[in-house]
This record gives structure tokens, C-alpha cells and sequence, in this order.
């Protein structure tokens, strides 16, 4: 039968043409809300397979500033008598991980690379006079 057309719900066939068409061109909203759960759940096992390529961030190992210097005093306090010093230039440490403190033997440098801070010393100069 030329021209016939059968309507099966979804799916138009004309059977004369032999043609195909959809009947709902774009499905309903109530549709595209029951996907979300499923969606979500894509989008957080996506990052969780990305998250270990992405970079990381420098992290303090601990949170403390002075680890061992003169622990068994409330305060530590250093004081020097700059008529004292005996060289032009002294460095004096800022970031408690000298082991020379209260000299300065450059350990800010691991420091600030492990933390990403910007600390360093106190350097003194004596004025010519």
C-alpha cells in the first residue's frame, strides 16, 4: 500500500518512501534530570583519575617554626652587642634550621624550597667610619 504510514511510538515509518523519522525530535526534561546521578558520578571518577597527574602543592612537613633550639625555654632570645662584632658582615639565621644558630649556615634555602617560603637572614654590617 503506497503511502501507508505505521506509527510504532518512537519511530515513524513511511512505508512507501521507506524514510525514517523520529517522532519527539528532543527528549523531555524529567529525561535529562534522571541522567544527573549518572553524570555526577562520571564527572567524579573522571577527577579522581586526573587528580594524580595534576601538581601538587609544596606542603609544610611540620608546623612548627623552631623544631629544636633551646626547647626547654618559654622564649629564646639572642642578644648581640653590635660593637662586638668582629667581622664587617654577620648573617644571623631567621628560619630556626641553622646549626650554627643564632649564625645563619644557609639552611633557609631547603626551607623555603620545601615550604615555598621566603625567608632569610639578618644580616648586620659594620659602618665605616
Amino acid at each position: 500500500m503506497p503511502g501507508t504510514v505505521v506509527n510504532t511510538g518512537y519511530l515513524q515509518t513511511n512505508k512507501s518512501a521507506a524514510a525514517l523519522t523520529f517522532s519527539t525530535v528532543s527528549p523531555h526534561l524529567s529525561e535529562w534530570l534522571r541522567l544527573l546521578p549518572f553524570l555526577g558520578v562520571l564527572a567524579l571518577l573522571g577527577y579522581l583519575a586526573v587528580r594524580p597527574f595534576l601538581p601538587k602543592k609544596k606542603q609544610q612537613k611540620d608546623s612548627l617554626i623552631n623544631l629544636k633550639i633551646q626547647k626547654e625555654n618559654p622564649k629564646v632570645v639572642n642578644e648581640i652587642n653590635i660593637e662586638d662584632l668582629c667581622l664587617t658582615k654577620a648573617a644571623y639565621c631567621r628560619c630556626w634550621r641553622s646549626k650554627t644558630f643564632p649564625a645563619c649556615d644557609g639552611s633557609h634555602n631547603k626551607h623555603n624550597e620545601l615550604t615555598g617560603d621566603n625567608v632569610g637572614p639578618l644580616i648586620l654590617k659594620k659602618k665605616e667610619v
